[in-house]
């Protein structure tokens, strides 16, 4: 396979908890194993805040889906069987006492773009809510 050749993951998990982790560490080796390490950082928070909600605002099972198209956009997305839109990104505001509610900002604040859709996945309803890198292949030597 050609490193400009597209791929796409998809990993299925049920609504615990501890498949935030296991998305967080399948992601860093799928990056890693394509070249792309320098992006890892960034693309496990956007992961984690996605993956984070749709296992902690659901309760059914969710999705992680990592591709990257042949012009070097890296999209990550989760899918949950909640169907109602996720709740618009809150500005960062001072409140140090709150540990929630901050995860699409920092998607919005990190990503290039996200967005999200209403979407059924093996037959149940849902959402897919994903976000994207652009470039992430740009300027690797050949």
């Amino acid at each position: 396979m050609l490193e400009t050749d597209p791929w796409e993951y998809s990993l299925s998990i049920p609504n615990d908890p501890r498949a935030v982790t296991v998305c967080r560490r399948t992601l860093r080796l799928i990056l890693t194993m394509h070249g792309l390490i320098g992006q890892v950082d960034v693309a496990e928070l956007l992961a984690t805040e996605l993956i984070g909600n749709a296992v902690r605002h659901t309760k059914g099972p969710a999705a992680l889906r990592v591709r990257c198209s042949a012009s070097g956009v890296l999209r990550i997305g989760a899918w949950d069987a909640d169907p109602s839109p996720p709740e618009p990104p809150q500005p960062f505001a001072p409140a140090l006492d709150r540990e929630d509610g901050r995860g699409l900002a920092l998607v919005r604040a990190c990503a290039d773009v996200w967005g999200w859709q209403p979407l059924a996945r093996e037959g149940n309803r849902g959402k897919y809510v994903w976000c994207e890198l652009d470039g992430v292949r740009a300027g690797r030597p050949d």
